[in-house]
């Protein structure tokens, strides 16, 4: 079993995009320390790349960059770092969240180069707890809202009235969808609810958690005649708030049980789970919550009130904060608060009716929100396709792909450009939603689908102008960004001969000792049509070959030094790289040789699982072990993660230009 230098768990409200953004981060932040790390993603599908005991308990520290629960008990007692998944979405900010997780093992060496302004207490805020417990209930939410959402809003395509059987343009399939849909949508706020509780309470708490929820949608029924409470009447729900509210209730009420029943006999633990805490739990969350019914629904009226009392004060006032909120973190808290209230305001919609004043403020305020989503990726797009030159070929590519990112509704595409300049890139993305969302409101655009981008354009009421308004939030977004870009690039272009000469001894510290920067991988030292059975037999093979090239006198001990390594964790990559190295007294000079296998080596433990085709073996004089070593192998790594040098390594069968261009990754 392979055995990794640090281990990680991710996982966003959504599980869409920033919680496979901090894993690439994590991964991109150790490889450049030299450090092994496997990371597991809690996405939108569930688990991948799961963690065993076994590499839990062989890592040397964690790092849970998470706004869900990820079982973080798991890791008591290793050195861990805990944070919300967006303060892990740069390989900076990933690489600062290692070398506090190494620091906290007691690594002064690490501790020392740990950056200062970013410690903070190791226990997690009381803050960052209630976030994560909410986050997880939102998470489970979301996919009941878009199937429900969406299938209802299909079912529009047959007429806005195809669902009631007395209408003429009644269709059964659009009423049958529509009660779907319905009953998907139904079930949002008890999902909420149950795994909020879920997230605090674990499994017992489920229980509790769906009755709140349930209450929360139906309110205390009261008897219209006696005025009294009556279980065969009807009540006031109060929304996705009190689903909040009762899942926190449900979770912390698990707690306080488990501490009362502490006592009994273990041998009723069995009792306790089937039969104690579902029953005693139950009871007292309903009771409460039926209690509390009265003035959570009149909060819950007095926001609805208060949205309606910005529409009420123009379209600019309601979409600027609808916009604001949206782009302010992309995905991020603030993002979702306004997500979740467009969501409940649609469900409230769309129970009203097509036609009623609540349903056309609910689609027209969905609509807003999904402009303000949108535009933020749109935004990357126009600015890496206009000002080109202003941006490397890394953010180019990213750029090109937030246009299928921005159609589909998913904003977290835009956030690694937003977190290389927060200011003024996070204004301008802010501005750019807030002009889509206020010409939305203008039009008059009603969307009765909670997500899915301009796939649902033919259900969008007024979609022409919809995408008007949103590629005129983009447009205008995006040339200020390029203008940004223009400055800037210009500001360092002119800053650049200043620059040079501040720039030569460090190239001159990675020069080996016997050979220059421009040729320290030698044409002679990389070998393009090797076929090998094992790890063991390539590094075998490199092993002679720098006896043969004179780079080191003993073979075995070059092969020990490899497998030494090897032993302390794989050095496989990704995408079929690995970067083997050896620190011996019997290497004479640092070097490094490539081999190539076409059909790949297997048995080679990778981060991806995929065999390798190129390896990287650095060869080093034990004399050099701290410096030279240190040095080139930051730059191999660095260079592994630029997709232009792994393509060109990876893809070649010219020893000179494979020679070449690690070469110019050296200097």
């Amino acid at each position: 079993m392979a055995k990794f230098d640090i281990i990680a768990a991710t996982g966003c409200p959504t599980g869409i995009a920033h919680t496979f953004m901090a894993k690439e981060a994590l991964e991109k932040a150790a490889a450049e320390r030299g450090l092994t790390i496997k990371v597991e993603t809690h996405g939108q599908v569930g688990v991948e790349n799961e963690l065993t005991k076994s590499e839990i308990a062989g890592a040397k520290a964690v790092v849970v960059a998470a706004d869900k629960d990820v079982q973080a008990e798991r890791f008591a007692g290793k050195p861990m770092v805990s944070v919300g998944v967006s303060k892990t979405l740069s390989v900076e900010a990933a690489g600062k969240l290692i070398d506090r997780a190494l620091a906290a093992k007691g690594d002064d060496t690490v501790a020392a180069a740990a950056d200062v302004e970013d410690e903070v207490e190791e226990k997690e805020s009381i803050g960052h707890i209630i976030y994560k417990h909410l986050m997880n209930g939102v998470s489970h939410m979301l996919v009941f809202v878009v199937a429900g959402g969406v299938l209802t809003a299909v079912s529009f395509l047959w007429g806005i009235t195809s669902f009631d059987s007395t209408a003429s343009d009644y269709n059964s399939f659009a009423a049958m969808l529509k009660i779907i849909g319905g009953i998907a949508m139904n079930l949002m706020v008890p999902v909420l609810s149950a795994y909020i509780a879920e997230s605090i309470g674990k499994r017992p708490a489920l229980v509790p958690g769906f009755v709140a929820g349930m209450i929360a949608i139906q309110g205390l029924p009261v008897n219209a005649e006696t005025g009294m409470i009556d279980a065969g009447g009807a009540g006031v729900g109060f929304g996705f708030l009190g689903g909040i509210v009762g899942g926190f209730l449900a979770g912390y009420v698990i707690l306080l049980l488990e501490k009362v029943f502490a006592g009994l006999p273990k041998n009723l633990d069995g009792l306790k789970a089937i039969f104690l805490y579902p029953l005693f739990s139950t009871a007292i969350v309903g009771l409460v919550m039926l209690g509390i019914s009265g003035p959570m629904a009149a909060i819950n009226t007095a926001m609805m009130d208060f949205l309606k009392g910005l529409s009420a004060s123009g379209a600019v006032v309601l979409g600027l904060a609808i916009g604001c909120m949206c782009a302010f973190d992309m995905g991020g808290p603030v993002n979702k608060a306004a997500y979740v209230t467009g969501t409940a305001m649609l469900t409230e919609a769309l129970a009203a009716g097509v036609g009623t004043d609540t349903y056309n403020f609910g689609t027209n305020f969905m609509a807003a929100v999904s402009a303000a989503c949108i535009v933020p990726p749109l935004i990357t797009t126009f600015a890496v396709v206009v000002g080109k030159k202003y941006f490397s070929q890394e953010d180019h590519d990213a750029g090109v792909v937030n246009l299928i990112l921005g159609c589909t509704h998913i904003t977290e595409g835009a956030i690694p450009f937003m977190t290389k300049n927060i200011w003024p890139v996070m204004p301008i993305m802010m501005l750019g939603s807030s002009i889509a969302s206020i010409l939305t409101i203008m039009f008059n655009v009603h969307d009765p689908a909670p997500h899915g981008g301009f796939l649902v354009l033919p259900v969008v009421e007024n979609g022409p102008l919809w995408v008007l308004a949103i590629l005129i939030g983009a447009v205008v977004g995006g040339i200020l960004f390029v203008a940004f870009k223009k400055y800037d690039f210009e500001k360092n272009q002119k800053a650049a001969p200043a620059a040079k000469p501040v720039e030569a001894p460090k190239a001159a510290a990675v020069e080996a000792p016997k050979a220059e920067a421009a040729d320290f991988v030698k044409v002679e030292n990389v070998f393009v049509a090797e076929d090998f059975a094992s790890r063991d037999e390539a590094l075998s093979f490199v092993s002679n070959q720098a006896v043969k090239a004179g780079i080191a006198s003993d073979a075995d001990a070059v092969m020990n030094a490899f497998l030494a390594r090897e032993a302390e964790g794989t050095t496989g990559m990704m995408e079929g790289f690995a970067i083997p190295h050896a620190k011996s007294d019997a290497i004479t000079e640092a070097a490094v040789i490539v081999v190539k296998d076409e059909s790949g080596v297997t048995g080679w433990d990778t981060m991806d699982g995929a065999p390798v085709n190129v390896a990287i073996a650095l060869l080093i004089p034990g004399a050099q072990a701290g410096t030279t070593h240190l040095k080139i192998l930051s730059k191999v790594a660095e260079a592994l993660m630029d997709e232009d040098f792994r393509a060109t390594v990876k893809g070649s069968t010219d020893a000179a230009e494979i020679a070449k261009t690690i070469n110019a990754r050296l200097v």
